[in-house]
């Protein structure tokens, strides 16, 4: 997994970090590294050599980055135009640097780019850009490149604009992202939150770390670590020769009723295409779960199903009375639990709340936004981490806050995102297949963290398969898990 650092963390670390180093040199390794990867994004639109670059330069050390950046692409043939947004506060030793090198100050953007580095504002800058700076980033989409193509934005270590430590961004009075949509970031010595959750993250574009040797001095714990897929792989459950049905792991899928059927199919393919060796299902949709599974062990009731390593609950369960009673039987067994769409109406009066607090096994809750409101109270808001790690700790549960970055919380704190996210997803259905698909990895023992993240993890993964073939339905991404899944025993990277 990779450690993902706030602000405060990242500014203590390059302080004591910089008092080993001649002065300037961490500012000159962040500007090696962002200038070798715009020479390598501007090779692939016909060379360095005369590419019409544009710097956008604010004040502080992230104009300074831009700016250092910038005379090392000059040096090498670039066309680099500064537009300084703040001439009087410019990083003064960098915009040197660039004159040297043969760069020049504009006061406006020049007519063909092919690529902008955006060193407006870096992890200093909250609440947005100011109005020239919102002006620029507005018009980022606009230029084009020698090529015809519209020209590559390269942000500085983060987007301008976001709010670092949370990935909320901020609007403007138009409803637009008041900040700047990147192709490329460019990081410097540490992942930062807005690069991984919320909708900063999807700013960001294609995240490259730096290593600017600051590793080392980051102490204490991250913010959140983003799961990888050698994670999931080093998680699997592998089978042995001895392995058989039974101790793979058995799933109970309390799903779906006589009026929503689909819930309960879709949640058991979720389940089949997890590690466990056998599926059984409890509940009133059993003759579709049939059709479509005969490999199921069917019955119409939780207290009926039999033994299992792991409950999975709610989804078109309904919310009546025998819903209700079906959910005090899930949460009566000692083993995990995970409790979605239904199971979480059923919880929000508060009646269950002792039967909660009296269980020992794990418990695994998956809200969307309006299920997290209407057990909290409130949305999730900007801080979409803390707002999980707030429910986690009030449940005694692990959360899996559903969204374009999954963010997964624990009761004691520790906070992990999904970088798979595709708008794909956003289809009826496709979380009742997360919820099968998680309760079949707690069945067959992985602890439930890691299991939340890994099912969060392929499910996107599916979800991405499943578009190549065009618009996704639930079904289609059930079906999309068996390909992805087969490739966790063959390759040590997601090829796709």
């Amino acid at each position: 997994m990779r450690p993902v650092w706030r602000v405060a963390d990242v500014r203590t670390a390059e302080k004591a970090l910089m008092a080993t180093l001649p002065p300037g040199t961490l500012m000159q390794r962040a500007a090696a590294g962002l200038a070798r990867r715009c020479a390598l994004l501007l090779a692939d639109r016909g060379g360095v050599y005369a590419a019409p670059v544009l710097l956008l330069v604010g004040s502080g050390d992230n104009g300074g980055d831009a700016l250092y950046a910038g005379a090392r692409l000059a040096r090498r043939g670039a066309a680099v135009s500064a537009l300084l947004l703040r001439p009087d506060r410019a990083h003064a030793e960098g915009l040197a640097a660039l004159r040297a090198a043969g760069g020049r100050i504009v006061d406006r953007p020049p007519a063909v780019v092919d690529l902008v580095l955006d060193g407006i504002v870096g992890i200093g800058g909250h609440g947005g850009l100011r109005e020239t700076a919102e002006q620029l980033a507005a018009s980022l989409m606009r230029h084009r490149g020698r090529d015809g193509e519209r020209a590559t934005v390269v942000a500085v270590d983060v987007p301008s604009g976001v709010a670092v430590d949370t990935g909320a961004v901020p609007l403007t009075a138009s409803g637009r992202p008041n900040a700047v949509r990147a192709d490329v970031t460019v990081a410097f010595g540490a992942l930062k939150p807005a690069l991984a959750v919320g909708p900063a993250a999807a700013l960001a574009g294609q995240v490259e770390l730096v290593d600017i040797g600051l590793r080392p001095w980051l102490r204490g714990s991250p913010a959140l670590r983003v799961v990888e897929w050698s994670d999931v792989g080093d998680w699997w459950p592998q089978l042995g020769p001895a392995s058989e049905k039974y101790t793979r792991g058995v799933v109970g899928v309390a799903t779906g009723s006589s009026a929503y059927p689909g819930a309960a199919v879709l949640s058991v393919g979720g389940a089949l295409a997890g590690p466990t060796g056998l599926v059984r299902y409890a509940g009133g949709a059993r003759d579709e779960v049939l059709r479509e599974h005969p490999s199921v062990i069917a019955s119409g009731r939780v207290v009926d199903a039999g033994r299992v390593q792991a409950w999975v609950c709610g989804s078109g369960l309904g919310t009546d009375e025998r819903a209700a009673a079906e959910l005090r039987a899930v949460l009566a067994a000692p083993v995990p639990v995970v409790l979605d769409a239904d199971a979480l109406t059923l919880l929000v009066d508060g009646s269950l709340a002792e039967q909660l607090r009296r269980r020992d096994a794990p418990i695994v809750v998956t809200p969307h936004d309006r299920e997290f409101t209407r057990l909290c109270g409130e949305e999730p808001g900007a801080d979409r981490v803390a707002a999980t790690l707030r429910l986690a700790a009030w449940m005694n549960a692990v959360v899996l806050l559903k969204g374009d970055r999954t963010v997964i919380g624990t009761p004691d704190g520790r906070a992990y995102v999904n970088p798979t996210g595709t708008p794909a997803l956003a289809t009826g259905g496709t979380g009742d297949v997360l919820a099968g698909l998680l309760g079949s990895l707690l069945a067959a023992g992985l602890p439930a963290e890691r299991a939340a993240a890994a099912a969060a993890y392929l499910h996107g993964l599916a979800g991405r398969e499943a578009a190549r073939g065009g618009p996704v339905t639930a079904s289609d991404v059930a079906a999309a898990l068996r390909p992805v899944l087969a490739r966790l025993t063959t390759a040590r990277t997601w090829p796709g």
